[in-house]
């Protein structure tokens, strides 16, 4: 029907089901991505916080960029031209990366305030990204429709992940 792409409600219709099929892998790998940034963070200068705080955003960022980059340029656009929607939506479809990094970031940001030393807040923006990390990956089984076993093994996957990562952490001492 003519005109139906630009009615009123289609813009509204669209981001909904993009909402109801949206994939949550960007932001299980971004938690994952930022838990190992914290572990590998031993060596910060004279602004501890605010250094892995930058650290944590910038390096989400360059995944960020690097995902973009490989979806465009990979099989997407290869056999494609160049749309700014195409380009639009890759970047939007990927932004997950980027949010999974701020509520670890947020965490050690706010350590201070919670009374929290250095390595206190090495812990908890670590033990922030895990629990993001399985947080998204349930949410990723439960809106495929997985049944609640298999949600439940999704979390339980990705919490040995975490885990795995802390006891990087913990073979590391930093």
């Amino acid at each position: 029907m003519p005109g139906t792409r630009n009615a009123p409600g289609h813009r509204a219709e669209e981001r909904a089901e993009h909402r109801k099929h949206a994939d949550y892998t960007g932001a299980v790998y971004g938690s994952m991505l930022a838990a190992s940034v914290i572990v590998g963070a031993g060596s910060l200068g004279q602004f501890p916080r605010l250094e892995l705080v930058l650290l944590l955003l910038l390096t989400g960022g360059v995944f960020w960029i690097a995902h973009v980059h490989a979806q465009l340029f990979g099989a997407r656009l290869a056999q494609q031209t160049w749309e700014r929607r195409v380009v639009l939506r890759v970047c939007r479809d990927e932004w997950p990366i980027v949010k999974a990094a701020l509520p670890p970031a947020a965490a050690v940001a706010v350590s201070p305030a919670l009374g929290l030393d250095v390595q206190g807040a090495l812990w908890f923006g670590l033990s922030v990204a895990v629990a993001g990390q399985v947080g998204w990956s349930a949410a990723a089984a439960r809106r495929a429709g997985a049944a609640w076993r298999q949600v439940a093994a999704s979390a339980a996957v990705n919490l040995l992940l975490g885990m795995v990562i802390i006891g990087f952490k913990l073979w590391l001492k930093k």
